[in-house]
């Protein structure tokens, strides 16, 4: 105890002496957070651990999934592998590590949640009341889990589709997901839990590869271009979607989760939108590039999804509510992913 208090008033004496910035006596009394993001090979996953560890340094953001990470997040920080059913291993990581926050990116997506009905449903629901339960009895502090637009269904408003209206999700990656809502909405009212959300449009980087759903076109496309210059599309003409350009998402989950908890009004999922296009205006966009692109039609099954989800998004009340905003169009995201796609293929 008498070490502990010397440090203490030594240290803020010995900042201003060497010149160094203001001492924070508070900071450094409290505990530093640790982050434990769970999906970390996905494609989220693997730009988000990146941001992070930016933020709160390597050492302090713990990856982990079912399997091992991009080299980018097995190489610069602790990386640990984690089936999310097995709530004893969870445990015993948060544990380990003196875990603070918890991002649940663990989930089966739209497209392959429809060939495996009962795993999807299980691992969405499941994973989520594990991470829920954590934080109710006081082993983590917060909680980030990510909804979609796939909450919506063919009954809701598809332009501008605003924050609360009805939802009548079609699809077993919908219908975990409006459960996941009320669930976390439950758990906050309930039990105090900060826990906080985005429902995700379709979402396009270069990082990782596609991840099995339904917006997912719009990544592949680009391999594709690259590769064959030709792209069949499993999406018909005509089908808007919203979409967002990865680094957009990245800023939009940092910033819900670093802004004050009295600032979050919403705790089911916050709408989000960057922008809304169909396969043939991206078509248009990749040919100021490649000028002899060829764009092909060959409905599958996700066509079915496609059509029950909005075309645009109204995500006003994250914009008001914690500042949200996109930086990304149509034209900005289709070059960047070209510079980084062919430094990725050694074009």
């Amino acid at each position: 105890m008498t070490k502990l208090i010397y440090k203490l008033f030594l240290i803020p004496f010995l900042a201003i002496f060497v010149g160094l910035k203001p001492f924070n006596m508070l900071s450094y009394m409290q505990e530093k957070d640790v982050v434990l993001v769970i999906g970390s090979s996905g494609q989220i996953g693997t730009e988000l651990v990146v941001r992070l560890r930016e933020i709160y340094g390597d050492s302090n953001v713990v990856a982990s999934d079912i399997k091992d990470a991009a080299p980018e997040v097995m190489e610069s920080g602790p990386f640990e592998i984690l089936d999310i059913m097995d709530r004893s291993k969870l445990n015993e990581l948060v544990a380990k590590y003196k875990v603070t926050q918890i991002y649940l990116l663990a989930a089966l997506l739209s497209a392959t949640a429809e060939q495996h009905i009962e795993l999807g449903w299980n691992l969405n629901m499941r994973s989520l009341s594990h991470v829920l339960d954590l934080a109710r009895h006081g082993h983590i502090k917060k909680i980030y889990w990510p909804s979609s637009i796939a909450v919506f269904g063919p009954t809701t408003p598809s332009l501008n589709t605003p924050q609360y209206t009805v939802m009548e999700p079609n699809t077993v990656y919908g219908i975990s997901k409006q459960a996941g809502e009320r669930w976390c909405e439950y758990y906050h009212n309930r039990f105090n839990v900060d826990v906080r959300s985005i429902r995700y449009p379709g979402l396009i980087g270069w990082k990782a590869a596609p991840g099995g759903g339904t917006t997912d076109y719009a990544v592949h496309i680009f391999h594709e271009a690259i590769k064959n210059n030709a792209y069949e599309s499993f999406l018909d003409k005509g089908t808007t979607l919203p979409m967002m350009y990865m680094p957009d998402a990245i800023d939009a989950t940092v910033s819900l989760m670093e802004a004050p908890a009295e600032n979050v009004k919403i705790r089911s999922s916050y709408n989000v939108a960057g922008i809304s296009f169909d396969p043939e205006e991206l078509a248009a966009e990749i040919r100021k590039h490649m000028p002899n692109f060829e764009l092909t039609y060959k409905p599958d099954y996700r066509q079915a999804i496609a059509n029950s989800w909005p075309a645009s998004i109204d995500d006003s009340h994250a914009r008001k509510d914690w500042g949200w905003q996109h930086k990304y169009d149509l034209a900005a995201f289709t070059e960047d992913m070209f510079v980084n796609l062919k430094k990725k293929y050694n074009q």
